[in-house]
């Protein structure tokens, strides 16, 4: 009887990936690649294994090799001062940006750097921003050596030509923390010190207790006044300046008309003043301020090309390779591009077969082969062997940096103000007109009463409301919005979400998922033979789609071809086994053009027989049928791709017969597109992926790039969000536009609490009382009802 084997694949003790059958091993612990056994071998001799008890398979696969000296760079001294944080020539810090972090073992594993290079002091890693700072001694470690540490067990640092710019350092913004914290201590105290003033209604007889209370209210509320409330004034300040009356000025003249009238009241003694509600105001407006700015600061939302560049290009010298910076890149020079590594200029292919990956650049789906003499332009990355070329033009005149100089990259306005100024604007014209009309009325009947009426009613009838209905709202929805894997850049982006009139799509990467396809075979069926004589075939050539159906036949052993030949551009025949097989485009088999002829088909031919065809498509991403059904009940959809029209009727079926849908587009078209729209007068969703798409993401109202990977860069936008959460687009947006709804609706609620205080306020009868029950009534209510109203939202969208 045949003895039958079975093979048992394993999955890499280091990764978690498969071992497709791999023997590499250490006693029972199996490993996919000799990358993942080495970084193994490290942790193991430095007894760091602790590493694989925390998460299981927590590295990452290490079958790319890292090509030798790559970091060399790292010893030019002018890259070192860019790059160093500081040095006192023995103590040196670095940040290093390290997208592969991803779990608590990597952040054990990072924090523990001194135990396998003792020129390590302290490693601490900043998890929210994939960061990593490290302080060695640089005479026992260089730079480069902490670069290769780093890579050698899994985290090759990220390294871009945009770290070599002079770059704004940006500190956490604590001084509105210290802000928050001085104006919450002393609002508690003075309220406290109130407690007299409140159960006795301003009649108590012990007249140097009341005199010593109000004094130390006063004491209390200066900082309050002068530091806490000082980015109020600022932000007022700027506005008034550009002609622009923001929420925050009618705000501080409430807050100032509050301490002023405060201040008479307690000096003259004929009261104790409202500082306890400036107070409070203050504080809970800061408070509200951090709660929505806390969420917004793990994502960069405005890359250039630059962060796209690698730092480094290893250039031919003669028989040796060295690594210099790209910044120093001339023409003439012989760079050497191995695979998925980046072309940094434009430059012509001199040694080696080329194929290039373009999608990122222009939304072309498939490589493109490329022969020598070919001109190859920057920002496309090469798949497969190392090639060698010529640069012939520098990086500043390259065409990705041509296409960056566009001007609507450098357009650094405000796409547009939030609705909340517009309001708090009518709001202040109305509060005015009141305070008007009673002072008129007083002046008329009783004109000691002018005073009191008019500060009181600017004093009660604040917006601050306004405001913290605003920031607790967008607030909670930029947290929710978080938990759902969708980052946006600020609160004004939830506006522009919830005012969309228009949709546009791009194709590659956005709604298809990047880097898969799926090959199915149209036409006669073919025997077993014939699929291995087929795939024989294949296998002699380098272009994407024979590549695509070798790996599609996989299962069928190769065969021996004989008297191969190549038309370049049309397909390839060769005899295998005897018969005549030949593969290509519809003219190479059948001699005539035909219309739907696309670079997305390979047909076949076997000993003169025309069997059909291998279809390559897109994998469209889950639920993009639902998603869009859902979109189009309520937006225009438009698709723009810069890929080829093969799959139009797919397409067009899918987005409607009303739907837009434009192929062959330029970075440039895309552009245009999106700014004709606008000049309709439609607020448009730009949805893209790649620096194909950086153009119309920056000018369009919303700008949203699709990224399978949330740490990999995406272009400059306004939000990105995860790959995997794609199909609740639709909820996204219909959950921003319901944010905007809660925010009016509160604002009516505090427009009440106006109206209370008003009509105490016209009467010049506002008591401390009254106002210290009105302020944190209106604001504890607010913050309830906008909270709890998000939450519940969120709820019912299956957003929670």
């Amino acid at each position: 009887m045949e003895k039958v084997t079975y093979k048992v694949d394993h999955t890499c003790y280091h990764c978690g990936e498969s071992c497709n059958n791999s023997t590499i091993r250490d006693s029972e612990k199996y490993f996919c690649c000799s990358g993942c056994k080495m970084v193994y071998d490290i942790l193991n001799q430095n007894n760091l294994c602790t590493y694989y008890d925390i998460s299981e398979n927590p590295g990452i696969t290490q079958k790319d090799e890292v090509r030798k000296n790559k970091f060399s760079f790292l010893e030019d001294a002018q890259v070192q001062a860019k790059l160093i944080q500081f040095t006192d020539g023995t103590n040196t810090r670095v940040l290093f940006y390290l997208p592969q972090m991803h779990c608590s073992s990597c952040i054990w594993l990072l924090e523990n750097l001194h135990k396998i290079n003792a020129g390590i002091k302290s490693s601490i890693v900043d998890f929210p921003k994939r960061e990593i700072t490290i302080d060695f001694n640089s005479k026992e470690c260089t730079l480069k050596e902490v670069a290769e540490l780093l890579t050698a067990i899994g985290y090759e640092p990220h390294i871009n030509l945009s770290d070599l710019n002079e770059k704004e350092v940006k500190y956490t913004n604590r001084s509105r923390i210290f802000k928050l914290g001085i104006a919450g201590f002393c609002f508690g105290n003075i309220m406290m010190l109130s407690f007299p003033e409140y159960f006795s209604s301003g009649i108590y007889d012990e007249r140097g207790f009341r005199d010593l209370f109000s004094y130390l209210i006063l004491g209390l509320s200066l900082p309050v006044f002068f530091y806490s409330a000082s980015e109020f004034y600022i932000s007022a300040w700027k506005g008034l300046k550009h002609r622009f009356l923001n929420i925050d000025t009618p705000i501080v003249l409430a807050i100032v008309i509050t301490f002023v009238r405060s201040v008479v009241e307690i000096i003259n003694g004929t009261g104790s003043g409202y500082l306890d509600s400036m107070s409070g105001i203050v504080f809970f407006m800061l408070a509200g301020r951090i709660f929505q700015d806390r969420v917004q600061s793990s994502i960069a939302f405005d890359r250039d090309y630059k962060s796209y560049f690698p730092i480094a290009v290893a250039v031919k010298n003669g028989d040796k390779e060295e690594s210099i910076p790209v910044s120093k890149l001339k023409v003439g020079d012989r760079l050497v591009i191995r695979h998925n590594e980046l072309i940094p200029a434009d430059s012509i292919l001199f040694y080696g077969k080329a194929s290039i990956d373009y999608s990122f650049v222009t939304g072309e789906s498939l490589p493109v082969p490329k022969g020598i003499g070919e001109i190859i332009y920057a920002g496309g990355k090469q798949m497969g062997t190392a090639i060698e070329m010529e640069v012939v033009k520098e990086v500043s005149q390259s065409y990705l940096t041509q296409l960056w100089n566009n001007e609507a990259f450098h357009n650094d306005n405000e796409k547009q103000h939030s609705f909340i100024h517009q309001l708090s604007k009518s709001f202040t014209l109305i509060l005015f007109s009141i305070a008007a009309i009673a002072s008129i009325y007083w002046w008329i009947y009783d004109p000691s009463k002018i005073i009191n009426s008019l500060t009181a009613i600017l004093i009660v009838a604040c917006p601050c409301s306004l405001l913290l209905s605003a920031t607790f709202t967008n607030g909670n929805i930029i947290r929710i919005f978080n938990k759902n894997k969708f980052y946006i850049k600020n609160a004004t982006v939830i506006e522009a979400l919830a005012n969309a009139t228009t949709i546009v799509f791009d194709k590659t990467g956005t709604i298809t998922k990047s880097e898969s396809s799926a090959l199915h075979y149209e036409g006669i069926e073919l025997s077993d033979f014939q699929k291995q004589i087929t795939r024989s075939l294949a296998a002699q050539s380098t272009h994407p789609l024979s590549k695509a159906v070798f790996n599609e036949l996989s299962q069928f052993p190769l065969l021996t071809c004989t008297h191969f030949s190549e038309s370049t551009g049309q397909g390839i025949q060769a005899f295998v086994a005897g018969s005549e097989v030949k593969m290509g485009s519809y003219f190479f088999i059948h001699g005539l053009y035909k219309s739907d002829d696309t670079a997305s088909k390979v047909y076949i031919q076997v000993d003169g027989k025309n069997m059909g065809c291998f279809v390559l498509k897109n994998k469209y991403r889950e639920g993009l049928s639902d998603l869009i059904a859902n979109l189009r009940k309520k937006y225009s959809i438009a698709l723009l791709s810069g890929d080829n029209d093969a799959e139009k009727k797919y397409l067009q079926n899918l987005l409607g017969n009303d739907a837009e849908i434009l192929f062959y587009q330029t970075p440039q078209d895309k552009l245009n597109y999106i700014a004709l729209l606008q000049k309709k007068g439609k607020k448009v969703i730009m949805i893209g992926d790649g620096l194909n798409d950086a153009g119309a993401l920056r000018i369009s109202n919303a700008g949203i790039a699709v990224n399978d990977n949330s740490n990999n860069f995406s272009p400059a936008c306004d939000a990105v969000l995860n790959g995997a959460e794609f199909s609740k687009l639709a909820n996204l947006i219909s959950y921003a536009k319901e944010g905007k709804s809660i925010i009016i609706g509160s604002f009516v609620l505090s427009i009440l609490y106006n109206f209370v205080g008003i009509s105490f306020a016209a009467q010049g009868n506002l008591s401390p009382l009254i106002a210290a029950i009105l302020m944190p009534a209106s604001s504890i209510s607010i913050l309830i009802f906008t909270v709890g109203l998000s939450a519940l939202f969120a709820k019912i969208r299956g957003l929670s």
